[in-house]
């Protein structure tokens, strides 16, 4: 399985996890709303699936996926094209001391998701669980 997104040790704050959720929720709306001036990046559909904070909230990393069958390739390429207008969008609704550099990473969370739906529906699997 991949390495875990938290640093080893006790884990994230309670002030990281709120504010991660905080930027996840903000990236979601202005992606959404397609607040940024680029119309090929306001054409696609991202999801933003988690945000994780750094222990100082200097970096935020967001873990992102396109939908519809999106090209994760070109995804990236727009979204750091557009990182500093974004970075500015999802600092207008934080009130933190330095707006948080945002990095992006692709979600494979629901390639998981999929994977181990198709495990558990394997009759095998299915008979050792039920048992």
């Amino acid at each position: 399985m991949g390495k875990n997104r938290f640093q080893d040790g006790p884990g994230p704050s309670q002030r990281q996890l709120r504010v991660g959720e905080l930027i996840r929720r903000t990236l979601s709306e202005v992606l959404t709303r397609g607040d940024i001036h680029d119309p090929e990046l306001n054409r696609l559909s991202i999801t933003v699936g988690e945000v994780t904070v750094s222990p100082d909230l200097k970096v935020a990393t967001a873990y992102v996926v396109p939908l519809g069958g999106g090209k994760p390739d070109e995804m990236f390429d727009l979204l750091k094209r557009n990182k500093s207008e974004l970075r500015r969008a999802v600092s207008k609704g934080l009130t933190l001391k330095f707006a948080p550099e945002i990095r992006f990473k692709l979600d494979e969370t629901f390639d998981r998701l999929d994977e181990t739906r198709r495990l558990f529906s394997q009759d095998a699997v299915r008979r050792d669980v039920e048992e």
